[in-house]
C-alpha cells in the first residue's frame, strides 16, 4: 500500500487492453495490498476518436468483457462498467468510493499516452497515487536503442537485440480472490453500449470460429504448443491448414500477455525443433517491432513512414475497392482471403500479404484504405501492426518489402494453395474447377468452365485487372514517384 494512504482505502484497478486476471500486474499489486478492489472498465467517449473499434472488435469486446466480470465475480468482486470521458468517469468514482489509488497496466497508442499522462496529472492534484505497469508489450519502446542512441528502423538488428538482451520476466500468477469494496456501485449495462450487430446479424461466422475471452486464449496457446507449434515453420504458410497460433486477437486484447506466450514455449523447447520455435518467436517479435516504430514515429497510422511516398500517384478507389473489400476481385486467392476476413473476422497472414500487394500494386489504391476495411473488419486489429504491416507491403514503411516486389496471385496461389483448397474452401463457386485451373480459372477451356458449373462474368467474376498490365503500371508509378524513367 502506498505510503500515507488510508489503511482501507479502496483501489481502482483501470482496465483497458489487458481483459485478463492472469500476468495482470495492475491487478496482482492490487490484491497484495489487503484493500478493497475496484475493477474498472471504462467504454472511453473521446474526441480525438484515434481509438474507435471496428465492428469486428466491437463483437470481440463485448464477450471478452462478459468473461472478464464472470472471472471476477468468481474472485469476489464485480467488474464496473461505465461510459464517458476517461478522467471523468475515474473522478467520479473516486469521489463515491473515497479511493486514493489508482493502478492501470500501460497502453501505446500515440492518443492513449497523452490521455493517460493528462488523467495522471489531474488526479495527482487530487491527491490519487498512479501506478502504471507493463504487461501489452515485452519492452518499453522509449529505452530500447541504437548503438547512436535512436530507435530502431529495421527489423533485423532489432531482433537481434532483443533476442540477445535480458530474457522476458515469467508470468504472474492469478490473485486467488479479491476483496469486495462492500457497498454497491452504480454500473452500466453490458447490453445497453450497443457493441453486437445491430439489425442483421453478421457475427455467425466469427463465433463459429473464436472463444473471446481469458480461457480462449489459454486454449487456443495450449493447442498451439501441443499441436502446431512443431513444424511452424513451414505450416504457417499453408491457408488451407490451421497452421498458425491465432493468438492475435487475444493479445490485441490484452487476454493473453507476450509474457505468457514466451514463457509457455520455452517451456516446450525441448519438444519442438529449435528453428520452429525460433521463426514463431520472430513473428511475435515482429509485434514488438511495430509499437517500437509507433511510440518513436506517433503519425504511422495516417502518414507515409517514408516520405518519398507522399508523391505517389495513387488512384481514386471508386469500384475497383468495392470490388476487393467484397472478395469480387476475379483471383482466386484475393477472393478468398478478404471473404474470409468477412466471414470470419480474420485472414491467414500468408494471404495478409497478397491480398495488400493486390491492393496498392494492382489497382494502385493508397494503403490507408486497405489499412481502414482491416481495422473495422478484422477481430484482431491492432492500431501498431496493422499500420506497421499495411506499410511495410507498401513500400512505404520502415524496413519495407521493395515497392517493385509485387507479388503475382496466380503464382502465389499455385504456390501456398497448389489444390485450391483454401480457395474452394471460400469461393465455393469455384469448387469444381480442376486444381489446375483453380488460380487462374478464365484460362480454363470452356468444356470445363461448362461442366465445372463456371460462368465467367456471371458465377465469377473476370479479373477487374490484367496481371501483366497492372505490374507495368505499378513499376511506372514508382518510378515516376522517384523521378526516372521506366
Amino acid at each position: 500500500m502506498p505510503a500515507g494512504e488510508p489503511r482501507h482505502a479502496p483501489i481502482i484497478v483501470w482496465f483497458r487492453n489487458d481483459l485478463r486476471t492472469g500476468d495482470n500486474r495492475a491487478l496482482s499489486t492490487g490484491s497484495r495490498t489487503g484493500v478493497p478492489v475496484i475493477p474498472l472498465y471504462i467504454l472511453e467517449d473521446e474526441e480525438d476518436g484515434s481509438a474507435t473499434l471496428g465492428s469486428a472488435q466491437k463483437w470481440w469486446l463485448h464477450h471478452s468483457i462478459e468473461a472478464l466480470a464472470s472471472r471476477l465475480a468468481s474472485m469476489g468482486t464485480p467488474l464496473i462498467l461505465r461510459r464517458g470521458r476517461a478522467l471523468e468517469v475515474l473522478h467520479s468514482v473516486v469521489s463515491v468510493t473515497g479511493a486514493r489509488t489508482v493502478l492501470w497496466n500501460r497502453r501505446y497508442l500515440p492518443s492513449h499516452l497523452a490521455r493517460d499522462a493528462e488523467i495522471q496529472q489531474a488526479l495527482q492534484i487530487d491527491g490519487v497515487t498512479i501506478e502504471s505497469s507493463e504487461g501489452h508489450i515485452l519492452h518499453e519502446p522509449t529505452q530500447m536503442r541504437t548503438v547512436s542512441g535512436g530507435p530502431y528502423r529495421v527489423y533485423t538488428p532489432f531482433w537481434r537485440a532483443f533476442s540477445s538482451g535480458m530474457e522476458p520476466r515469467p508470468p504472474l500468477a492469478r490473485p486467488e480472490s479479491l476483496m469486495p469494496i462492500g457497498m454497491s456501485l452504480q454500473s452500466d449495462r453490458l447490453e445497453d453500449w450497443g457493441l453486437l450487430p445491430n439489425g442483421p446479424d453478421w457475427s455467425a461466422g466469427i463465433a463459429a470460429q473464436w472463444t473471446p475471452g481469458e480461457d480462449g486464449a489459454i486454449t487456443r496457446l495450449d493447442a498451439f504448443l501441443a499441436k502446431r507449434l512443431a513444424g511452424y515453420g513451414e505450416d504457417r504458410n499453408v491457408p488451407s491448414i490451421d497452421g498458425t497460433s491465432r493468438l492475435s486477437p487475444h493479445l490485441a486484447f490484452g487476454e493473453i500477455t507476450p509474457f505468457q506466450i514466451w514463457h509457455a514455449t520455452e517451456m516446450s523447447r525441448d519438444e519442438v525443433p529449435t528453428a520452429d520455435l525460433q521463426t514463431f518467436r520472430k513473428e511475435l517479435v515482429w509485434r514488438e517491432f511495430s509499437y517500437h516504430l509507433l511510440v518513436n514515429c506517433p503519425d504511422l497510422p495516417t502518414a507515409n513512414y517514408n516520405s518519398d511516398f507522399d508523391k505517389f500517384p495513387w488512384r481514386e478507389p471508386g469500384d475497383l475497392l468495392s470490388a476487393w473489400q467484397r472478395g469480387r476481385t476475379g483471383y482466386p486467392i484475393v477472393d478468398a482471403g478478404m471473404r474470409q476476413l468477412w466471414q470470419t473476422g480474420w485472414m491467414h497472414n500468408r494471404v495478409r500479404m497478397i491480398v495488400g500487394s493486390f491492393l496498392v500494386k494492382h489497382l494502385l489504391i493508397d494503403w490507408r484504405h486497405g489499412e481502414k476495411w482491416f481495422w473495422d473488419t478484422l477481430v484482431d486489429a491492432d492500431p501498431a501492426s496493422n499500420s506497421a504491416s499495411w506499410q511495410w507491403i507498401a513500400g512505404s514503411g520502415a524496413d519495407a518489402s521493395p515497392y517493385f516486389r509485387i507479388f503475382n496471385p496466380i503464382l502465389q496461389g499455385e504456390k501456398f494453395d497448389p489444390t485450391g483448397e483454401y480457395v474452394k474452401q471460400f469461393v465455393p463457386e469455384l469448387a469444381d474447377i480442376p486444381a489446375k485451373y483453380i488460380h487462374n480459372p478464365w484460362e480454363a477451356p470452356a468444356s470445363v468452365q461448362s461442366e465445372a458449373g463456371v460462368r465467367l462474368g456471371e458465377t465469377y467474376p473476370r479479373p477487374i485487372v490484367e496481371h501483366r498490365r497492372a505490374r507495368e503500371r505499378a513499376l511506372n508509378a514508382y518510378h515516376a514517384m522517384k523521378g526516372k524513367t521506366a
